[in-house]
């Protein structure tokens, strides 16, 4: 059986908490919130690392820099 990695439990472990939260109410577009919630830290931690420069964030990212810079204006984050 192979181990679950630790950012993947971390993120079951608050899905899980998120709907017991919810308690009877039903959760909706789940996907789209955990994607929005992770993605504008992972957009800045990718700047910081790369000291502001897009297109070296753009390629620790795996993506284009205009990508990159259209998620940047989608979480109105700053470059």
């Amino acid at each position: 059986m192979s181990q679950i990695n630790p950012l993947e439990q971390c993120v079951r472990d608050q899905l899980k908490r998120y709907l017991a939260d919810l308690g009877d109410s039903q959760p909706h577009d789940m996907l789209a919130m955990v994607v929005n919630c992770v993605e504008r830290p992972v957009l800045q931690i990718a700047l910081e690392q790369a000291h502001g420069n897009q297109s070296k964030a753009a390629e620790i990212l795996g993506i284009t820099r205009g990508t990159l810079r259209k998620k940047l204006l989608t979480h109105n984050i700053q470059p």
